[in-house]
This record gives structure tokens, C-alpha cells and sequence, in this order.
């Protein structure tokens, strides 16, 4: 597998390689241990890095987030030979942690059209920075979400973003929806 390019995210702690092929096609898989890595051979393989704390692959990248103490061109330097190394068959791992909500979703039009926004507005932006979210749940107009990738620790997130999507929920789809971060 070879890495093309590697980008920032606006995550201090976390770095984005896009790759040449996909590593979740169709999907994205979140690990965020080594034990839930143990089915994914490259997972596997990034967490021996030391300072890795969690890893994200969306279609044909992968986010590395590092803890405050990681020595970056370290983490870079291994990382990036493990994924050069790495010649896995693309098929997308069943068992990360791209789980399904864990909230209660009502099953409503207005959760139909949440999601479209969310899919064509919001999952795109994100993606771009290496991240993405989870729905855990939509109940009383109420969205929950769980940041994923470099999203998932980001100081950005954890507040800007999170009014950006209830703001463009709120314009798009009906001024009384709430967005909370799980």
C-alpha cells in the first residue's frame, strides 16, 4: 500500500494518510485500543507505535491521533512505514467500532432528512479532516453524535462544529432541532 500524500487536520493530535487504495470501502472503522484492533492487521501493526491512541480509516485514508506526549516525526516516520509495508486485501473489517446508535432513533421523516444533510453536507467537510461521526441517537428532536477520527478529540469539534451542524440542522431542516456530542 503506498501512501500519496499526508495531510494536517485541525486536530493538533492527529495526522491524516491518504492512501492509494481503500482501506474501508463503502464503510469507515474506528479503533480505539489495541484490543478492539486485534481482526485488523494493520491496526494491529499502528498501535505498536508508541503514542498512538486511536486510528480511523475512511474509504482511502487513515487518521492517526497520537497522545500530547507522542514525538510526532517519530510517529510519522513508523506509521508511515507500516502502512507502506502493509499489503492487505481492501476489504473492509467487521469489527472496529463503527457500531450501530446505541440511543433510540425514531424512525421519522424528519430524521430522513437529518440524515441527508448530514450526508451530503456535514460527512463530506469532515472527511476532508479526517474525521467523521457516528449517530448515537434522534429522539424529541433531539441529535446525539459521536465525533470519529480526528473529530473525536478535537477542540474544534467539541464546540464549533457542533453549532455549525445544529445551526445548518436548524436552517435546513426545522429550527427546533438540538445537537448534543455524546
Amino acid at each position: 500500500m503506498q501512501v500519496l500524500r499526508v495531510e494536517p487536520t485541525p486536530n493538533p493530535h492527529a495526522i491524516k494518510f491518504v492512501l492509494d487504495r481503500s482501506l474501508a470501502p463503502g464503510t469507515s472503522q474506528e479503533f480505539n485500543s489495541p484490543a478492539e484492533a486485534q481482526k485488523d492487521d494493520l491496526a494491529k501493526q499502528l498501535f505498536e507505535v508508541p503514542g498512538i491512541t486511536s486510528l480511523f480509516y475512511n474509504d482511502n485514508y487513515v487518521t492517526v491521533t497520537m497522545n500530547s506526549d507522542a514525538d510526532w516525526h517519530e510517529v510519522y516516520r513508523q506509521a508511515q512505514e507500516k502502512i507502506g509495508a502493509y499489503e492487505g486485501d481492501g476489504e473492509a473489517v467487521e469489527d472496529g467500532v463503527a457500531a450501530p446508535a446505541t440511543g433510540e432513533i425514531e424512525d421519522s421523516e424528519e430524521f430522513a432528512r437529518v440524515q441527508a444533510v448530514l450526508q451530503q453536507r456535514v460527512m463530506p467537510a469532515l472527511s476532508a479532516d479526517g474525521g467523521g461521526l457516528q449517530i448515537m441517537g434522534f429522539k424529541d428532536k433531539t441529535l446525539t453524535i459521536r465525533y470519529q477520527g480526528a473529530c473525536g478529540s478535537c477542540p474544534s469539534a467539541i464546540s464549533g462544529t457542533l453549532m455549525a451542524i445544529e445551526n445548518l440542522l436548524r436552517a435546513e431542516v426545522d429550527p427546533d432541532i438540538s445537537v448534543r456530542s455524546a
